[in-house]
């Protein structure tokens, strides 16, 4: 084969790998409580299990292909009868088993809410929409662009006004939750972000995790995004990670619209995520397609252009 049709081929086979991507992302569950945690996972696409059993300590991975959207949860204090079934102090999936098997989380619950790829972005969040049961931290490993971790590391179980506690102190409710009215759930006449503001009681939730969403038009400071990366979802996370997780809250929007924002600079991130209101419905859905890199566009235009020089080489001798 000649050099130049080599150098056709290489650049050919440069740019499949560049268009096409295909390894999706790595999730990696780590449990640092105190007790055993069962993770639920609610999605559009399969990763091989949709519950399973976390001891304290342990950690497990799965890998998500391109397209992958959806959410994960951390179920407690579960109990196994004599016939196998099963039921959860907190974040049960009405299942009655280890799967979750297409059910999502009942309330209230902490939740990770992921949709691989739009574009090719990332788009993340912790969110206490549905309430709280656990801390959760959601790290990056890898990946390109603001990229920034997000969670809420506060045991909100201890400053949980009594009004929306569950019995036992487990978890606590969201208002919408508790008080299932229009304003709360931010719907009829509220479902807006022009007529739906915080309550006192998301503000509360607001304070203590400022990274995380508190209620269902909470975007500005809540939405995170990241190109390429791999994710590390802890449940009862670190004093290290709480540390990481305060350095990035002040992360702001660029003009491509990745990362977080705060304040002003909101505006890219609403307009890419929310420019039909449907962040958070779409989550499970799977509307966005991924088309994964598995190395950026710097590293493509290096390799094209050692190509190039060594094709001017080659020229010369």
């Amino acid at each position: 084969m000649g050099i130049y049709q080599t150098i056709i081929l290489s650049l050919f086979v440069l740019f499949i790998c560049e268009s096409k991507g295909g390894r999706g992302a790595t999730f990696t569950f780590v449990n640092k409580c105190d007790e055993t945690v069962w993770p639920g996972i609610l999605g559009n696409l399969d990763l091989g299990s949709t519950g399973f059993e976390l001891q304290k300590g342990a950690s497990r991975s799965f890998q998500a292909p391109t397209g992958w959207s959806g959410r994960f949860w951390g179920r407690t204090g579960c109990k196994f009868d004599g016939s196998g079934q099963v039921s959860c102090s907190t974040g049960d999936c009405g299942s009655g088993k280890m799967e979750c098997d297409g059910t999502g989380a009942t309330p209230p619950v902490t939740l990770a809410e992921f949709t691989l790829g739009s574009g090719s972005l990332d788009f993340y969040d912790v969110s206490l929409v549905d309430g709280y049961n656990l801390p959760m931290m959601v790290e990056v490993r890898g990946g390109s662009g603001s990229c920034a971790s997000t969670g809420c590391t506060e045991d909100l179980n201890q400053k949980c006004p009594n009004e929306l506690k569950i019995e036992g102190g487990g978890a606590c409710r969201s208002a919408c939750d508790a008080f299932g009215t229009p304003e709360y759930c931010c719907k009829g006449e509220y479902a807006s972000p022009s007529t739906c503001s915080p309550s006192v009681y998301s503000q509360i939730f607001k304070s203590a995790c400022p990274t995380s969403y508190s209620y269902a038009f909470d975007d500005a400071t809540s939405t995170f995004t990241c190109s390429g990366a791999d994710y590390t979802i802890t449940f009862c996370p670190s004093t290290a990670s709480r540390q990481k997780t305060s350095k990035s809250e002040g992360s702001t929007t660029d003009e491509s619209g990745s990362g977080a924002a705060s304040g002003s600079g909101s505006a890219s991130v609403q307009e890419a995520v929310l420019a039909d209101g449907s962040w958070l419905a779409n989550l499970a859905t799977g509307d966005s397609i991924r088309r994964h890199h598995p190395f950026g566009a710097a590293q493509f235009w290096v390799l094209v252009l050692n190509i190039v020089s060594l094709t001017a080489s080659f020229m010369q001798i």
